[in-house]
């Protein structure tokens, strides 16, 4: 089983988005490490995951996946963060296996009502016929996110060439994320929200943003699981999370140091 080990400290599992791989996440691993100790790895329907979890599975291999990962570094309970897609599989985590979670963090991740727009569920039942397409339509679900993160253009054109780099060292499966998409409709987030019994934050960015999810569906969750606190982070929109990964890595640090600092201590 594959898995990425960054920096020290408290464990904290960071679930990758629908494209699968911890790579697209870099930024934001490398910011969070500096103050804590962050694993990661492929989701486990991807082949460099190299696990025994199928896809068949659904939303539970994928706990499976993170269960087998917190077993392999033999850690009783970490804070689990998710983003948007990933951000699924961490609910379901905490809900499943609250004994095991700390923290819970999402962040840009599907609300409770999310639903596919009509065209992404045809996309996503051929995505060999229309992932080109899905693609090509990057630009305009990012591009006001993009201007508002890099007002400058030169660091617009830096960060899509990091991005770039990427994908020929990761390569995207359109299938893999098309039946990853489809997936979401089936999963009764309210009713797991319910479940939920660890401090969880909620991280957003500016709903006029954010064209891939409703960012203010994402807030929903914090009517639905109690005492969850929800920050914004500010001039950015699904992407932050990587368009300004030290914001958003003080964010989260913040959240998890306060709830150590609100911990009894020993006798």
């Amino acid at each position: 089983m594959f898995t990425i080990e960054r920096g020290s400290g408290e464990p904290l599992v960071f679930i990758p988005g629908l494209q699968g791989r911890w790579e697209y996440m870099r930024p934001a691993i490398d910011a969070l490490a500096e103050t804590r100790r962050v694993i990661t790895f492929p989701l486990c329907d991807e082949p460099a995951a190299l696990t025994p979890f199928q896809r068949r599975d659904g939303f539970d291999g994928y706990v499976s996946h993170v269960e087998a990962v917190l077993n392999q570094f033999n850690i009783e309970r970490a804070a689990i963060l998710g983003v948007s897609f990933g951000g699924l599989i961490a609910l379901h985590f905490a809900a499943t296996l609250p004994s095991r979670t700390s923290a819970l963090i999402l962040a840009s991740t599907p609300g409770p009502l999310f639903h596919l727009k009509k065209r992404h569920r045809v996309y996503a039942h051929a995505p060999w016929l229309f992932g080109p397409i899905f693609a090509a339509e990057s630009p305009s679900r990012l591009g006001a996110e993009m201007r508002a993160a890099f007002p400058d253009e030169a660091m617009r054109r830096e960060f899509i060439r990091r991005q770039m780099l990427t994908f020929r060292e990761a390569p995207l499966s359109a299938s893999r994320m098309a039946r990853r998409a489809l997936l979401i409709e089936s999963y009764d987030r309210a009713a797991d929200c319910a479940l939920v019994t660890c401090p969880t934050l909620i991280v957003h960015g500016d709903p006029s943003l954010d064209f891939v999810v409703d960012a203010n569906g994402t807030a929903d969750y914090a009517r639905l699981i109690p005492g969850s606190r929800v920050a914004v982070l500010e001039r950015t929109g699904h992407i932050g999370s990587i368009t300004e990964p030290r914001r958003f890595a003080e964010i989260v640090g913040s959240f998890l140091d306060a709830g150590k600092d609100s911990r009894p201590s020993a006798a």
